[in-house]
């Protein structure tokens, strides 16, 4: 009996160190980036949007999902960095997409948040501008994709499975 558990015992060692290698040799072949973003609605219907510093237009907070970092971690870390947010319900996935356009690995989770702002998120390095806009006054210059999301969550269009 105690040799069978010996051999048990062996076979999971050497499960988990083939694991171990397999892991990293996947992650060369088939690695992949994932990313969060957010609508955030506050007790109006109106949705948090953030123009950045380093590329035109306005988009949905959100970022990418640290080693480590649970997506749910990550939609919270981005509203609180990105907007001073606090989510008053709990985050929904509304779909996860494929974004061919930043590289052929990248995939983004698309999330639907009640929030709260905190405070006033004030303008740095990152934030150029930021706030709260009805669904029929967006601002000029917000990005096909985050049009195109907000029609999908509203119901306007089908849901698209490329960002």
């Amino acid at each position: 009996m105690s040799d069978d558990k010996g051999g048990n015992d062996g076979l999971k060692l050497r499960h988990r160190l083939l694991l171990r290698l397999i892991h990293p040799l996947q992650f060369l072949q088939r690695g992949m980036t994932l990313g969060v973003r957010a609508a955030c609605f506050n007790a109006k219907g109106e949705v948090f949007l953030v123009r950045h510093t380093y590329v035109p237009g306005w988009y949905l907070p959100g970022g990418g999902v640290e080693r480590g970092e649970t997506v749910i971690e990550a939609i919270h870390k981005e509203i609180r960095e990105e907007g001073h947010l606090e989510a008053i319900s709990a985050p929904v996935l509304f779909h996860v997409y494929h974004n061919r356009r930043v590289n052929i690995r990248d995939h983004v989770l698309l999330y639907r948040i009640d929030v709260r702002q905190t405070a006033p998120r004030l303008p740095d390095h990152e934030i150029a501008e930021c706030g709260f806009f009805a669904l029929d006054h967006l601002p000029e210059g917000a990005t096909k994709a985050t049009l195109l999301r907000l029609a999908e969550l509203r119901g306007e269009i089908e849901t698209a499975d490329f960002w």
